[in-house]
């Protein structure tokens, strides 16, 4: 498999009480891969806003991310390619930026729960890994 691009929904999973989505989580982020800023972004605001956590753990939880992954950056050319995506295949507007993001980055593979599991958008390749 080439190279793999996470969804914040797996991140977050590091941090569920369902034991099968963290363990699945932690092990496919340990083999390393790719987050964008935005996935960064939207784990600490789902922490800070809907988990409660203190700042501490929101930073452990990031630290431990960017220790696995490569974060890449955002450009006015992924919003652009969002726009498109978003256009084209009738995606949510975050969910279309993730997708410019792993594109960008040459990823083969985005995991998340969020779209349809084997949704091909160009060379990337839509996965559950909780299926």
């Amino acid at each position: 498999m080439g190279a793999v691009f996470f969804d914040t929904n797996v991140v977050l999973y590091l941090l569920s009480a369902d034991e099968h989505k963290a363990n699945a989580a932690e092990a496919l982020l340990a083999q390393g891969g790719m987050v964008s800023v935005q996935v960064l972004n939207e784990a600490a605001s789902v922490c800070r806003r809907k988990l409660k956590l203190p700042w501490s753990e929101v930073h452990e939880l990031l630290d431990a991310v960017k220790a696995c992954c490569e974060v890449v950056t955002l450009s006015l050319a992924t919003h652009e390619s969002a726009l498109q995506l978003a256009e084209r295949y009738q995606l949510p507007l975050y969910d279309a930026l993730i997708c410019a993001s792993a594109q960008a980055v040459g990823a083969e593979v985005l995991y998340t729960e969020d779209l349809h599991d084997g949704l091909k958008l160009g060379h990337l390749q839509v996965r559950n890994p909780f299926k």
